[in-house]
């Protein structure tokens, strides 16, 4: 049997806005959300074994832990008894950071299960669906649809049908950013930006006034992350930049793919050692 081959792409938060606590103690948060071309591939097929193979490879996949989120899925859908004894290996090509911001563990979860949804015949409610992507991750449930969204405090989701259409210079240190550690830093909230009540109108200067909450942490405790925000906003053509998730990746966004190019050269002679990678939103 052939494997199938699944694209698992980026998520960057071009918002996010910190509105308080659940009783639960996690965070409530406000986010304008949207996905990179930038992608992981997920290769998958049956096989005639006890347990479940998953191998990971490519850049990215040094010191993926055992206690992953693909290996979660399998095994919360195992333990259900959803994938009625059906075994399969699972390799995939990591070429999102870790700790990058971007999501790259929980859209792989998120894009395997859409796999068993639509092409194994994996039958599951969307209570379930939600119950399930929550306990491997909050951001697993944003994968379920790579369509930008706003994802309110509530947890609701809300897709655009307007695409951003941006391109996209990401940089990321050399190091990364564990989400834990920044989120028990916060010690104010924002008020809402988003309304779900009323259409929302993604035009120049709310791109420009929305921000990420987490910058100021993120940026005291790794100084650096600030200094590459504010040579990549010195570039030309840059509409604006902002760091995606709990860092550590700085985005800076451009209308014009001209523009993200000449910034490109001119960052990976600055940042020799540091990943940087045009892209593009989708």
């Amino acid at each position: 049997m052939k494997f199938y081959k699944i694209k698992s792409y980026a998520k960057i938060n071009i918002s996010l806005g910190v509105l308080g606590r659940f009783k639960s103690k996690l965070h409530k948060i406000e986010s304008l959300i949207s996905f990179l071309n930038l992608c992981d591939y997920i290769f998958i097929k049956k096989i005639k074994n006890k347990s479940h193979k998953v191998i990971f490879f490519g850049k990215f996949s040094k010191g993926i832990k055992k206690k992953n989120t693909i290996l979660n899925l399998l095994k919360i859908l195992d333990s259900n008894k959803k994938l009625k004894n059906q075994k399969f290996l699972i390799k995939i090509n990591k070429n999102i950071p870790q700790k990058s911001g971007m999501g790259g563990g929980s859209m792989n979860a998120a894009n395997l299960l859409k796999y068993l949804l639509h092409k194994q015949n994996l039958k599951l409610s969307s209570k379930e669906i939600l119950q399930i992507t929550s306990k491997i991750g909050s951001d697993v449930f944003l994968g379920m649809q790579n369509k930008s969204s706003i994802k309110y405090a509530s947890g609701k989701l809300k897709s655009l049908n307007k695409n951003i259409n941006l391109f996209t210079l990401l940089v990321k240190p050399n190091f990364g950013c564990s989400t834990k550690e920044i989120y028990k830093e916060v010690k104010s909230f924002s008020k809402p930006i988003f309304k779900p009540d009323k259409k929302i109108n993604l035009n120049r200067k709310l791109l420009l006034n929305l921000k990420n909450d987490l910058e100021l942490i993120a940026f005291k405790k790794y100084p650096i992350l600030k200094k590459i925000k504010i040579t990549m906003e010195k570039l030309d053509g840059t509409f604006f930049v902002r760091m995606t998730g709990s860092g550590s990746t700085i985005v800076a966004y451009f209308k014009s793919k001209k523009y993200a190019l000449n910034a490109r050269k001119l960052l990976k002679k600055k940042y020799k050692n540091y990943w940087c990678i045009l892209s593009k939103t989708i």
